[in-house]
């Protein structure tokens, strides 16, 4: 009786890999912990027990089991560690993406989806992205002229941290101004702590080593110049604005929602904030940056998405966000680059609130769950020539990133998916249909397409490592366009 007792009380775990006393399996994470996860769940399965020094976690790399996670036991495993960084750079869990599980955040997610993030609003916004594109556009035409090599890699952040600042708190960014200053050092900074190894998050005295070895002070600095940033948007400037239901901003309505009602905080506002601004810019960045490399990489699907983006626009200079329904390989082009490069390629790690069961073992409360999403979009099980860019597997239009289709999950699934992808989505179509419909693109001067470098950088966002430098040359129609726009502007 005791032994059958016994063994309904056994708890089952998944296989992994033995780590090392005391640090577990850190070590095994390298540079890139979604490359090493992937080749070590390819040793012990698509849902793999390690230690990350004293914390159990569990990685998940096939679509079954993410389903398995994210749609059967969403409920259970939603929550977020409580991580060293985390809890600075978010105003102590005051914000929507790593706060964890409970009534505020799904008061606060609620806000953020149904006012600040539907689909009018997203909408609303259309001519902030439209315009910044223009700029960006027209900022390439000197390269031209002058036969100089572009860096795409920092025009496509620039763009990016533009719309986003305009969006979020109605204000350009000057190249050179203090506000870019203030939101290039504080995005910065941010990201790299923001996954930085914090010993205190994974053993016991960990803050003692952290202070030793000087993180706790960098984060403490960090922290300090967000605030600056913070402040500096907050009081000095939204507080001379008196905006238009049209002009209203992100900071606009949660500033007027903090007055009028008793449901947010000043550390909500802030957290929000930043939220929106390291989300939303280094993803889409990198998404364009990589699309474009890829693009570079494969001359025939070039010429393919060149020649639909063209015939949609036609004699137009640029594409209009009113030409995007009918770009239909474009978004297969989109598609396949999230498959192959999700900006997240771990997605944000998740912490179980109750026991679950997955492949008939055991997943136990306050566990940490990483999601490879970069490995599933790779699993040979999923996809013919997993990793080779072809669009066209798109086609038939079957698979989508709205969290349903779970071998396919660039901005995750369940309670915790990205609230702001519809947004991100637009953003990235409108500024890379421009951008072939505009320019005809080379290699700088001595290399191939097949020499592009699309080694990965480290960071919250994966960039690449190297910028991507191309070199440009307008099209007929988008030559006549600056014509125009020079005869015309003021």
């Amino acid at each position: 009786m005791l032994r059958i007792k016994s063994e309904k009380n056994k708890i089952h775990m998944h296989p992994g890999p033995r780590g090392l006393p005391l640090i577990g399996s850190l070590f095994q994470l390298g540079n890139h912990p979604h490359r090493s996860l992937a080749n070590l769940s390819k040793l012990h399965g698509p849902v793999m027990f390690m230690k990350l020094g004293l914390v159990p976690t569990v990685i998940i790399s096939s679509a079954e089991a993410a389903e398995a996670l994210l749609k059967t036991h969403d409920t259970d495993s939603c929550s977020r560690p409580a991580l060293v960084a985390w809890k600075e750079l978010s105003y102590n869990f005051s914000d929507v993406v790593f706060s964890p599980y409970g009534p505020s955040w799904r008061e606060l997610r609620k806000l953020l989806v149904v006012k600040l993030l539907c689909a009018k609003k997203v909408e609303g916004y259309r001519s902030i992205r439209e315009e910044e594109v223009e700029r960006m556009l027209l900022s390439i035409i000197s390269h031209v002229s002058s036969k100089k090599d572009v860096n795409l890699s920092e025009l496509v952040q620039r763009l990016s941290n533009s719309i986003i600042c305009r969006v979020a708190f109605g204000r350009k960014l000057e190249a050179g101004g203090e506000i870019e200053g203030l939101f290039d050092s504080a995005l910065m900074e941010s990201s790299e702590l923001a996954i930085r190894v914090f010993f205190a998050d994974y053993i016991p005295l960990g803050r003692w080593l952290d202070k030793l070895t000087g993180k706790e002070a960098a984060l403490r600095k960090t922290h300090r110049e967000v605030e600056i940033f913070c402040q500096e948007i907050l009081e000095n400037f939204h507080e001379k604005r008196v905006p238009t239901d049209d002009e209203e901003t992100i900071v606009d309505f949660m500033l007027r929602r903090l007055k009028e009602h008793a449901d947010l905080t000043m550390e909500n506002v802030k957290g929000v904030l930043l939220n929106i601004i390291f989300a939303a810019t280094d993803t889409s960045a990198a998404t364009l940056e990589t699309a474009m490399a890829e693009l570079m990489r494969n001359p025939k699907t070039m010429m393919k998405v060149q020649e639909e983006v063209r015939c949609v626009a036609g004699k137009k200079g640029k594409v209009e966000e009113s030409d995007l329904p009918r770009l239909n390989y474009l978004k297969c082009v989109i598609k396949e680059t999230l498959r192959l490069h999700p900006p997240a390629p771990l997605l944000v790690p998740r912490e179980t609130m109750g026991k679950i069961s997955i492949n008939g073992c055991d997943i136990l409360p306050k566990t940490r769950i990483m999601v490879n999403a970069w490995a599933i979009g790779r699993d040979p099980t999923a996809w013919e020539r997993p990793d080779e860019f072809i669009p066209e597997r798109f086609v038939d239009g079957r698979d989508d990133f709205k969290g349903q289709d779970f071998k396919f999950i660039p901005f995750g699934a369940g309670r915790r998916i990205c609230p702001g992808m519809f947004f991100a989505v637009v953003t990235v179509e409108l500024a890379l249909a421009n951008l072939l419909k505009a320019f005809n693109w080379n290699m700088p001067t001595g290399l191939e397409g097949g020499e592009i470098d699309i080694t990965e950088g480290v960071g919250i966002a994966v960039r690449l490592k190297t910028a991507l430098r191309l070199k440009p040359t307008a099209s007929e129609t988008f030559t006549e366009f600056v014509s125009q726009y020079r005869d015309t502007a003021p």
